[in-house]
């Protein structure tokens, strides 16, 4: 297969592999030998040179490692995962990267870095009905590889509270949300993610509009908020402090952590016994049946016989 052109454009992912070519032919070294040295495999090597594949972020810190050049393959590296971001989102991702704590407040969807493949392309393909299915699928792959954050020696600790809302929105159909609750249930497992669920009887939220706090290292912190066509960040310290002031009231009206895995599986069962759930006006609430006792959910599912109003779904 010939080479593109000079006129083509070289897509991020070849423009690295290139430099790993160039890298490992100036040692004479073959594919099999770098491998060896990168502790990986030689068709993974391959697909990285021909640009069929982006390395993995452990490929470019070993390059960095066996070159001799530090910080440098990282570095294109990263700049080639950035680059199918659209330029007001990567300040963002750069931010996200280096923060010591994300705080998260979403409304609509589950924030991206937790989202399940399928999940995140329902998303996309609502907002983008457009764009192929390649480009579509390119996205994806992108949103996936925020993951990576929580492979990093010291990863950041990561507090999200959801809207009740979300998680009977059905993106994707029952199937995708089953798939997504379950991966949320499973990321609650790690130390430094923690999810709190606001239910609907907290009424009317102390912010109306999804938002993420970051802490940077230094302790200071940032503002991170969506328009309908861009984000921006906002340092300025009366915006951040409002919004943190927001986030405290908000984490004090969610569901504890443990009642909110719980309201998850609840959830979830729903749209494990139906094709498409709904919320029932008795789940919008919780009962306490006894002073100190743990708060217990109402099943979603009617039961036999019984006759019930049911109120709109509430607004995605």
């Amino acid at each position: 297969m010939l080479d593109p052109s000079p006129c083509e454009p070289v897509s991020p992912a070849l423009e690295f592999g290139r430099e790993v070519k160039a890298a490992r032919e100036a040692r004479g070294w073959t594919q099999d030998q770098l491998a060896i040295a990168l502790h990986c495999r030689q068709p993974y090597v391959s697909k990285v040179e021909r640009g069929e594949q982006l390395a993995s972020a452990v490929f470019a810190e070993q390059c960095d490692r066996v070159f001799g050049t530090p910080g440098t393959y990282a570095r294109w590296r990263q700049r080639a995962a950035d680059a199918g971001s659209p330029t007001w989102f990567i300040p963002y991702l750069q931010l996200e990267r280096e923060a010591l704590a994300i705080c998260d407040y979403s409304n609509a969807f589950i924030m991206g870095i937790l989202q399940t493949p399928e999940y995140a392309e329902a998303v996309f393909r609502s907002a983008r009905p457009q764009d192929s299915t390649a480009d579509i699928k390119k996205r994806v792959e992108e949103r996936m590889r925020r993951r990576e954050l929580f492979d990093s020696p010291r990863p950041p600790s990561l507090w999200v509270i959801l809207h009740e809302a979300v998680l009977w929105s059905n993106v994707g159909g029952a199937t995708v949300m089953r798939a997504q609750l379950t991966h949320l249930l499973a990321a609650s497992e790690s130390p430094h993610i923690t999810i709190q669920v606001l239910p609907f009887r907290a009424a009317t939220p102390s912010r109306g509009e999804a938002f993420i706090v970051l802490t940077r290292q230094d302790g200071t912190d940032v503002l991170y908020e969506e328009t309908y066509q861009r984000g921006q960040v906002d340092d300025s310290a009366d915006v951040v402090t409002e919004a943190r002031a927001a986030y405290e009231r908000l984490r004090a009206d969610a569901l504890s952590p443990a009642d909110s895995l719980a309201r998850i599986r609840h959830v979830l069962e729903a749209y494990t016994h139906e094709h498409q759930p709904e919320p029932h006006p008795r789940d919008m609430g919780e009962v306490q049946l006894q002073p100190g006792k743990r708060r217990q959910l109402r099943r979603v599912r009617p039961q036999p016989h019984t006759v019930i109003r049911h109120r709109p779904r509430p607004r995605q």
